[in-house]
C-alpha cells in the first residue's frame, strides 16, 4: 500500500522512522503504524527497534568497510578533524594517542600542520591508516602499536594490543565511535575493538570523542564508554535534545565544527 511505500522511502532517505511522528504524519492510530512496520519487516525491508524501526543495514553489529568509510561524509570529517586538532595549542608539548578510523585519522592529518615545526610531541596510535599519514613527518614522533589487525577497520587489536595501551598515559587521546547515544553511550559493532577503545578511555589524561552527526542516536552492539568518560566531543552539527542534554549532565564539552 501506498502509506507503507512511503515508509520505505523515508527509511532509506533517514535511517530510522518513529512510530509516533509517523501515526502525526499519515493521520493514523499508532496502532495502525506498528502493523505496517510489521508487514515491512516481515518482508525484509526493515528492522524494528523500541520506538520504531530502522533500515535493515543497521544492525548493532553492522560495520562498513574501511573504503566505504572513507567515501561517507568526507567533508565533515574534515572540519571535525580540524577542529580537533585546533585543541593544541601550537607549543603543545606531551603525547597523543590516535584511535582507529576515519575521523580519528582526520585529525592525525592534521596535527603536523597545527604543532609546527619544533614541536616536541610523541604521537601513539594502534591504526594503520594514522601511522600511514604520520610516518616520515620530521614534526612529530611517532609509535605503532601491533597486535592482530582488523582488516575492516586496519588497526590493531587483541589481548597485546590492549595490554600495550594500557601501560601508557597519554596526555589527550582522540577517538572515534560508531555510534552516540544518551542512554548507551559510546558503542562499536566488535568487542575486539571495544576493548580497545576503552583502553585508551582508561588511560589517556583527556578524552576527546571526534564523530559526524550520523552516529548520533546510533546504539551498536558494544558499549565502550560513557558519556561521563569523555572531555570533548567534535562534531559537525548540534546534537539533538536528549543527547545534548545528556552530554551537558556528564559535563562534556561539545564543539561543533
Amino acid at each position: 500500500m501506498e502509506r507503507q511505500q512511503l515508509i520505505e522511502r523515508e527509511l532509506r532517505e533517514i535511517g530510522r522512522v518513529s512510530v509516533v511522528d509517523l501515526a502525526r504524519r499519515f493521520d493514523v492510530t499508532t496502532e495502525t503504524v506498528r502493523r505496517d512496520l510489521d508487514r515491512l519487516e516481515q518482508t525484509g525491508a526493515l528492522r524494528r527497534v523500541h520506538g520504531g524501526a530502522v533500515g535493515i543495514d543497521r544492525a548493532s553489529t553492522t560495520e562498513v568497510s574501511l573504503s566505504e568509510r572513507r567515501l561517507r561524509q568526507g567533508d565533515a570529517k574534515r572540519a571535525i578533524g580540524a577542529e580537533a586538532a585546533r585543541l593544541l595549542s601550537p607549543g603543545f608539548r606531551g603525547s597523543i594517542f590516535i584511535d582507529a578510523g576515519t575521523t580519528p585519522a582526520a585529525v592525525a592529518a592534521e596535527l603536523p600542520q597545527v604543532l609546527g615545526e619544533g614541536s616536541d610531541v610523541e604521537i601513539v596510535t594502534h591504526s594503520l591508516e594514522a601511522a600511514h599519514l604520520l610516518a616520515g613527518d620530521e614534526r612529530v614522533s611517532l609509535t605503532v602499536i601491533g597486535g592482530k589487525v582488523r582488516g575492516v577497520t586496519a588497526a590493531a587489536v587483541g589481548a597485546h594490543t590492549v595490554r600495550s595501551i594500557g601501560e601508557l598515559r597519554p596526555d589527550i587521546a582522540f577517538v572515534g565511535t560508531n555510534g552516540l547515544s544518551a542512554g548507551f553511550g559510546l558503542s562499536t559493532p566488535d568487542p575486539e575493538e571495544a576493548a580497545v577503545k576503552t583502553a585508551i578511555i582508561r588511560a589517556a589524561r583527556r578524552v576527546v570523542v571526534v564523530a559526524d552527526t550520523a552516529k548520533f542516536g546510533e546504539e551498536l552492539l558494544v558499549r565502550f564508554a560513557r558519556l561521563d568518560e569523555i572531555d570533548v566531543l567534535v562534531t559537525d552539527g548540534t546534537p539533538p535534545d536528549a543527547l545534548a542534554q545528556a552530554l551537558a549532565d556528564a559535563d562534556a564539552e561539545v564543539r561543533v565544527a
